[in-house]
């Protein structure tokens, strides 16, 4: 039966606690869906290893899972302070039958971007996918309440290192290998409470379209995945409660998305299916236009 989606996920209100970045899906209500129950693969990624920075939780935990049923062995990355969470993610892809490595650390360090990478040569023998997921993001009102120091951060986690990772993993990758990064909404409708974090999702976006262009000539496809509002430990832990209460609130669906909306389309940029997408965008935004 087809199901009305709108009625695919839990609507606002919420009554989430407030949480101290970077958050944890454990202590969210409801529960994210991260497609634990619901996702079934079948094999598009069979045979491929993948690494996934901030696959601890919220969209790239949901990845993981896809990822590894659908035949792929994953390395995710993530802060030492989100451990519980990556550990739960490691026990869905191993419950796959895939071979899961997990390694904390802060991706704001090029050093750590390349152990990553490395790591994943080391264990897999080769890297196919890099999903460029992890993000850091907090909500201000006014100017002045952005410090230099927050603002640095915010762009070294969401820019610097894609960069950092993207040259490493360049290097070393075979034609037909994909790099997805998440960029968001925010990237074309810019949210004012969200100033530095926006700046990013736009750099990602054209630092994107860019490397999609110089890769070409080595067989390596490089796209973005915008999403919309999404329900992800990063929203309890970095908005205002009246906010996390009312969220996803303004899209045409009334909700916000579950993480396990997104599969599908990082599968589908992954796989061989896709071998003619790169440079691309693609907006999963609930409703809402994405020019």
């Amino acid at each position: 039966m087809t199901e009305d989606p709108r009625q695919a996920g839990p609507q606002p209100p919420f009554s989430t606690p407030a949480q101290q970045p970077p958050g944890l899906e454990s202590k969210m209500s409801p529960l994210p869906d991260f497609g634990e129950q619901s996702y079934v693969g079948s094999g598009k990624l069979q045979g491929k290893a993948a690494l996934i920075t901030g696959g601890d939780s919220g969209i790239g935990r949901a990845v993981a899972i896809a990822f590894a049923r659908e035949g792929a062995d994953v390395l995710i990355s993530y802060l030492a302070e989100e451990e519980e969470d990556a550990q739960v993610t490691r026990q869905w892809i191993e419950r796959a039958g895939r071979r899961c490595v997990a390694v904390p650390g802060d991706i704001c360090e090029e050093a750590h971007c390349r152990s990553l990478v490395d790591r994943a040569f080391d264990t897999f023998g080769r890297l196919d996918v890099l999903v460029n997921n992890a993000a850091f993001q907090m909500s201000h009102k006014s100017l002045d309440e952005i410090s230099p120091e927050e603002f640095d951060r915010t762009f070294r986690t969401n820019v610097y290192a894609n960069f950092f990772l993207c040259r490493a993993a360049a290097a070393r990758m075979k034609p037909g290998a994909s790099i997805i990064s998440t960029t968001s909404i925010n990237a074309d409708k810019p949210n004012a409470t969200l100033v530095a974090y926006a700046s990013t999702k736009g750099a990602i976006q054209n630092m994107s379209g860019g490397m999609a262009q110089l890769l070409a000539e080595k067989g390596i496809r490089v796209n973005c995945v915008a999403p919309g509002p999404f329900w992800t430990p990063l929203i309890p832990s970095t908005m205002p409660p009246e906010q996390v209460k009312e969220f996803g609130k303004q899209t045409p669906m009334k909700r916000p998305g579950q993480p396990a909306e997104l599969q599908a389309v990082y599968v589908l940029l992954a796989s061989d299916q896709a071998s003619y997408i790169s440079g691309a965008t693609i907006p999963v935004t609930g409703g809402v236009p994405f020019i």
